[in-house]
C-alpha cells in the first residue's frame, strides 16, 4: 500500500464472504499488480478443521485479522483508496489464543511469559485497529 499503485486486500472468507468476493473482483479488475492476503487456519493451529470458517470469523471479531481493501483506482474518483471493512473488535483476543495449540502450548510451558505476551498482543491489536481506522477516515496514503 505504501507504494500507492498496488491493489491490496486482507480477507477472511469465514468472516465476510461479500468482502472476499468484492476484493477478488476489484483485484481482477485493477490494471496493475494485486495482492490478496487471506487468513486461512491450518491443521497446525490445532483446531477442528471442519470449523475453520468459524476460526476465521473469531480472528476478525477479536481484531487479530483485520479486513480491508486498498484500491488505487479510487484516487481517480477523489476517494480514499483505503477502505477498512472490519468493524471494531467485539471479542477478546484471548478467546482465539485459548483455542489454538500454537498459543496454548506457550501458556502451558511458560505461563508467566505467555500472560505478558498475551497482554502485549491485546494492546498491539487495539493500536493497529486505531491506525487502520485513521487511514480509513483520513486518506493518509
Amino acid at each position: 500500500m505504501t507504494y500507492g499503485y498496488i491493489y491490496v486486500a486482507s480477507v477472511a472468507m469465514g468472516a465476510n464472504h461479500d468482502q472476499l468476493v468484492k476484493a477478488m473482483t476489484e483485484a481482477e479488475k485493477y490494471n496493475g499488480p494485486s495482492l490478496i492476503i487471506a487468513y486461512a487456519p491450518c491443521i497446525n493451529h490445532g483446531i477442528d478443521m471442519s470449523h475453520s470458517q468459524n476460526e476465521e470469523k473469531l480472528a476478525v471479531e477479536a481484531g487479530y485479522w483485520p479486513l480491508y481493501r486498498f484500491n488505487p483506482d479510487l484516487r481517480k474518483e477523489g476517494k480514499n483508496p483505503f477502505q477498512l471493512d472490519s468493524k471494531e473488535p467485539t471479542r477478546d483476543p484471548q478467546e482465539l489464543l485459548d483455542r489454538e495449540v500454537r498459543f496454548k502450548s506457550l501458556t502451558k510451558l511458560f505461563p508467566n511469559e505467555a500472560a505478558k505476551l498475551h497482554a502485549m498482543l491485546k494492546a498491539d491489536l487495539k493500536d493497529r485497529y486505531e491506525r487502520l481506522k485513521k487511514l480509513n477516515d483520513n486518506d493518509i496514503l
